[in-house]
């Protein structure tokens, strides 16, 4: 039975989806800030957060963003909850390393799906641990990028992207195929979104000279790849 904790200041947006994922199966906790959400992912083995944005204190963003930071943490699927609906918070959300958005008022049916589809997609595949290719290596296991050995650092949507394109070397994506992958097909976020992590991606990777591996494919998206 996988567990979800809810932390959201308003006990009854709790209750509604607490309800609700507990009809479709699931072990639910609550906290109504993000310090009690602290000591609970502390006392428990947690599978999924639901977080919204606006708490009291430390709001869910900065929440967020100190649990992808954590090598405890890092792993753990989160789910952002927000009644700021504009493509730039989403965006925003998305690169605190949120595996989801989902703006208020939201059906509850909707959310369960969407729980479901974060965990599907959080679950081991057959990929290799490590991934090597021309000298880049990606380890899944500590989320660690290396070039030639020197540790490379890079927000967690681009780690995402750059995993994803590994794991499919030398295969051409369009942009709208990478954000269903990267993002989920229940994201709503523009085509352009795509570009924007391209370039923080290459501009990463651009020191140690392995930007080239970063290639675009004229009329269909980008690939990865060692070969010209």
């Amino acid at each position: 039975m996988p567990t979800v904790l809810i932390v959201d200041d308003e006990p009854d947006i709790r209750e509604v989806i607490r309800f609700a994922l507990e009809d479709a199966g699931f072990r639910v906790l609550e906290a109504g800030h993000a310090e009690d959400a602290r000591r609970l992912m502390g006392a428990e083995t947690l599978n999924l957060l639901v977080l919204d944005w606006m708490l009291p204190g430390r709001s869910g963003l900065e929440l967020a963003q100190q649990i992808k930071q954590s090598p405890k943490t890092r792993t753990l699927p989160i789910i952002m909850v927000s009644a700021r609906g504009e493509e730039e918070d989403r965006i925003r959300g998305l690169d605190t390393g949120a595996d989801d958005y989902v703006t208020k008022p939201f059906s509850p049916r909707e959310l369960v799906a969407r729980v479901n589809a974060v965990l599907r997609r959080a679950k081991p595949g057959d990929a290799a641990d490590v991934i090597e290719i021309g000298g880049l290596a990606i380890d899944n296991i500590s989320h660690r990028v290396k070039a030639d050995g020197n540790q490379i650092d890079m927000a967690p949507t681009e780690y995402r992207l750059l995993h994803f394109l590994m794991t499919h070397s030398d295969r051409a994506f369009t942009r709208s195929q990478l954000l269903d992958q990267v993002w989920g097909d229940q994201v709503y976020v523009e085509e352009r979104t795509v570009d924007v992590h391209v370039r923080r991606l290459r501009k990463a990777m651009e020191a140690t000279g392995h930007d080239r591996l970063l290639q675009t494919v004229r009329g269909v998206g980008y690939r990865l790849s060692d070969k010209t």
